[in-house]
């Protein structure tokens, strides 16, 4: 159990520091408890409260997933986790707007440690820009999640009608602007129709 409620009068997003930190068994119990946001921890220890997405941008969530998905289980190479907890090597706990696992990486989890935040890298993940966040702290974002391990990240920036694809070992990424988003590596073969997720804009 914890200690004391935490009262912390501002406005979301907000992120604090708690000293002593929280071990990761108790970050996770505080994350599945909290109700007013997504809750992550940099690897510094930050603990970040992002607020929860709007229409659109859980919409176009929803279409991802359901694409994503489709590929998914046409080929069953893997699975993908919905707003799941991947603890990372740097100490930090993300959860993306969608990560890939192969069934290589999924069958090396411990059965009984499935239904807990993931200790992994997933080979893929997309973070959708939502309007309340900036470009650079989703871009710092997807930094993070390629210094971790990630083989390839999205970036989808539906404001701008573009997705910023990283790859493992790029020096930067490379800007789609067209109506499709081709994978590569770990996803090859999978295309992301960018007009079904732009029409959940309109």
């Amino acid at each position: 159990m914890f200690g004391p409620v935490i009262k912390i009068p501002a406005l979301l997003p907000l992120s604090i520091v708690l000293i002593p930190p929280l071990s990761d068994e108790e970050f996770e119990r505080l994350s599945r408890n909290t109700q007013i946001g997504i809750v992550e921890r940099s690897g510094e220890g930050t603990i970040v409260v992002s607020e929860l997405s709007g229409g659109m941008t859980s919409s176009a969530n929803a279409e991802i997933h359901l694409q994503f998905g489709d590929w998914l289980k046409r080929h069953r190479l893997g699975r993908s986790p919905m707003y799941c907890g991947l603890f990372l090597p740097d100490g930090s706990c993300m959860s993306p707007d969608l990560a890939y696992l192969s069934n290589r990486h999924w069958g090396a989890l411990a059965r009984d440690r499935r239904d807990h935040f993931l200790r992994i890298v997933p080979e893929f993940v997309i973070e959708v820009r939502s309007q309340s966040e900036k470009l650079r702290d989703i871009e710092k974002k997807m930094e993070a999640w390629m210094a971790n391990g990630v083989e390839v990240g999205w970036l989808v920036d539906p404001f701008a009608r573009e997705v910023h694809i990283y790859e493992a070992g790029a020096a930067a990424p490379r800007i789609e602007t067209g109506t499709h988003a081709a994978g590569s590596g770990p996803i090859e073969g999978f295309v992301l129709d960018l007009a079904e997720v732009w029409r959940c804009y309109e």
